[in-house]
């Protein structure tokens, strides 16, 4: 009787499915901040804190990835803006290189390109370094990874070359529109605009994420580890609170830049190229050669935010 119960058992556990786990890596641009003309420190350490704040919290693992070009007043770097930077690392978060001036490759030669490339991690890589943290991925400006194959690779060569590892990005966005039309209204001191304006963030980034889990389901038939880009702007150390929230509403685990990648999706070949700034999803789709019917849906800025942003 104790062996058959054991085998009925057995039984119901293959034939009951588990739930898949919902994870994502949440990667922050344009470090130390994104400041929209507002050099001020104390504006700029109000970012930081807060960002770092929420992924104490939520405990995310997050990586910034840094234009070191930020870090300079007249030619010489600024220890102000470094210690912004140091405050991610002393905090356990990873800094990643995302060019010094964050140059376009589909519109400079190779060289002036990857020359940028080593500039930015003269300061980055000397800090992780000495807070023992892992400092080891690039992420393109723009999304843009090469207008052909050989261009992709000639990029990929060099990166691996200089000991880097690209990090991919899932859930594309366009956080930075919201971002300055958040910013006029807070140059404005118009509080219940901006509050107008977050709430409209938070919708559009829930909507986003459900597009690019349908689009991961379509593609892989199963919701990958996603990777979610925004950057290190004022809309998102106030509403970072509330997004982190809606993700784990939705069950998802956040984990760090190296982990995201274990998920053997991102070893998908991309063998389709074009001028094109997008979601890794989508790329790993165009070389699939899927229909256009596979894009639809999309979720767009709206028009109000992008008047707002000029």
């Amino acid at each position: 009787m104790k062996y058959i119960f054991t085998l009925l058992l057995l039984i119901l556990t293959i034939q009951i499915p588990r739930a898949q786990e919902k994870t994502m890596c949440i990667t922050v641009d344009d470090l130390p901040v994104v400041p929209y003309g507002i050099d001020d420190h104390d504006f700029h350490l109000e970012i930081t804190k807060s960002l770092i704040n929420t992924f104490d919290q939520f405990e995310i693992p997050a990586i910034g990835y840094v234009n070191e070009s930020k870090l300079y007043n007249n030619d010489e770097v600024d220890s102000a803006k470094v210690k912004l930077l140091e405050m991610w690392l002393q905090n356990g978060y990873e800094l990643g290189n995302h060019t010094f001036s964050h140059k376009n490759y589909h519109q400079i030669p190779f060289e002036e390109f990857t020359d940028d490339v080593l500039k930015g991690e003269k300061v980055s890589k000397k800090l992780s370094k000495e807070y023992g943290r892992s400092y080891q991925f690039f992420r393109h400006p723009y999304l843009r990874i090469g207008n052909s194959q050989a261009h992709a690779d000639s990029l990929v060569d060099f990166l691996q070359t200089h000991g880097y590892r690209v990090a991919p990005v899932t859930i594309d966005n366009e956080d930075y529109i919201f971002a300055k039309a958040y910013h006029n209204a807070f140059k404005q001191d118009d509080g219940e605009l901006m509050k107008k304006i977050g709430e409209a963030y938070i919708e559009y980034m829930t909507q986003k994420m459900k597009f690019y889990e349908a689009s991961s389901e379509k593609l892989f038939d199963r919701n990958i580890a996603q990777t979610l880009l925004i950057h290190a702007n004022l809309l998102n150390a106030h509403y970072l609170d509330d997004l982190a929230g809606v993700y784990k509403q939705h069950g998802y685990r956040f984990i760090s830049q190296s982990e995201v990648l274990e998920d053997p999706a991102y070893r998908t070949p991309v063998t389709r190229y074009g001028n094109w700034g997008i979601s890794w999803i989508d790329r790993w789709a165009i070389s699939r050669k899927v229909g256009r019917e596979f894009f639809e849906g999309d979720p767009a800025t709206p028009d109000f935010i992008r008047n707002i942003a000029n």
